[in-house]
């Protein structure tokens, strides 16, 4: 049953029934929420603080074991990009530069990702962070062994053609030259023999008796075998791939013709004293991609490192050409 409450009025003298507002009572109701909803928080706060319940210290210690794996992980991590970046530069300095072949970029090898620096791992890292920064380290080294896995696959090609492209590389003297005494002229800069001015000689000049072998370099097809009287006189020239071709002038007689199939060492012709020549000799001629280049660099298949320091020492030495 509601109980009806009355107060007493001083000026009627009597006791009147007393009305309470409906806002006063709603302003009573919201206090008395309140405050049980701050009592409850600090109830809360004062059993979790006192009291802590044993799941969140299952989580609190789940994330600081699993900050510590993510340090080993990411320690891990750097010593395989280490060890990568190892292999990347052997694979640049080394293999490849001994296969004559272009290095691989950088950017070339990390493709679309970034190089990803290790965080300073504290309490304020969110597990967030952490996935991400070793998801960028993962994709980094994936995509730069994918990368390396190419040029592995490449150098292999390489390496199965190399022992043909040493077959097809000049490697020997044109001519017999086991004393070292045969050459006369060398590449650079000699006095003509017959207008007696400097101009560039293009090769080496090899003396010798009329008759004398001259051989083939290196393995090859023969592509000329003609006769220039105001040149080489009977010369031959050689393709032997990779860019490389070599000539052979100034024979008393060649023994090969366009077409033919010659290997390192085999008789071409004889040397003579044909075309624009002063005297019997074989002028030898390497050319790379088209330009001539000194042909001394080409004989360490048949000397040792004394008689090339000699050999080089001998073509260097400024004279007159014979051709």
């Amino acid at each position: 049953m509601k109980k009806t409450k009355y107060i007493y009025n001083p000026k009627t003298l009597r006791y009147e029934q007393h009305a309470i507002p409906i806002v006063v009572k709603m302003a009573r109701v919201f206090a008395f929420v309140c405050a049980c909803i701050v009592t409850a928080f600090l109830i809360t706060w004062v059993t979790n603080v006192l009291f802590p319940p044993k799941i969140n210290e299952q989580i609190a210690a789940q994330n600081t074991q699993l900050k510590n794996k993510y340090a080993i992980l990411n320690e891990e991590l750097q010593q395989v990009k280490t060890t990568l970046a190892d292999i990347e530069k052997r694979d640049n300095n080394i293999y490849r530069s001994i296969l004559e072949a272009a290095p691989i970029a950088d950017s070339m090898r990390q493709q679309q990702a970034t190089a990803t620096q290790a965080k300073v791992l504290n309490t304020a890292l969110s597990q967030a962070q952490l996935v991400a920064n070793t998801q960028a380290n993962i994709l980094l080294i994936k995509n730069r062994l994918a990368a390396q896995q190419q040029s592995f696959t490449q150098i292999e090609k390489l390496l199965a053609n190399k022992a043909d492209y040493i077959a097809h590389l000049p490697a020997i003297q044109p001519v017999s030259n086991k004393d070292l005494s045969r050459i006369a002229s060398g590449f650079g800069l000699r006095i003509d023999p017959v207008y007696k001015t400097v101009r560039m000689h293009k090769g080496l000049d090899f003396t010798a008796p009329q008759g004398t072998p001259i051989y083939a370099t290196a393995n090859g097809t023969v592509t000329k075998a003609e006769y220039n009287p105001t040149g080489y006189g009977n010369y031959v020239v050689i393709n032997h791939g990779y860019g490389y071709e070599t000539l052979y002038g100034h024979m008393v007689k060649v023994n090969c013709t366009p077409g033919t199939q010659v290997v390192r060492g085999q008789l071409i012709g004889w040397i003579g004293t044909t075309g624009k020549s002063t005297g019997p000799h074989c002028h030898y001629e390497v050319h790379k991609n088209g330009e001539a280049i000194d042909p001394i660099f080409y004989f360490y298949n048949d000397l040792t490192v004394e008689q090339f320091d000699k050999l080089v020492k001998l073509a260097q030495a400024s004279n007159q050409s014979i051709d």
